[in-house]
């Protein structure tokens, strides 16, 4: 699906949410996007996230 994509691409993504987002919200954008691709893997293995933090305290 993926195989196309280069370093140029890559970069021209990387501009363009540099652009719309700015540099002081960009690593809370990719922060939250990191837990929701976590929940999302999470989800499909059958437990959330919420579930094994209770389960550990």
């Amino acid at each position: 699906m993926f195989e196309n994509i280069g370093t140029k691409e890559i970069i021209i993504v990387a501009v363009v949410l540099l652009i719309l987002f700015g540099p002081k919200k960009l690593p809370e954008f990719a922060k939250g996007l990191a837990e929701a691709i976590k929940e999302t893997i999470n989800a499909f293995k059958g437990g959330s996230s919420d579930e094994k933090s209770k389960k550990t305290k």
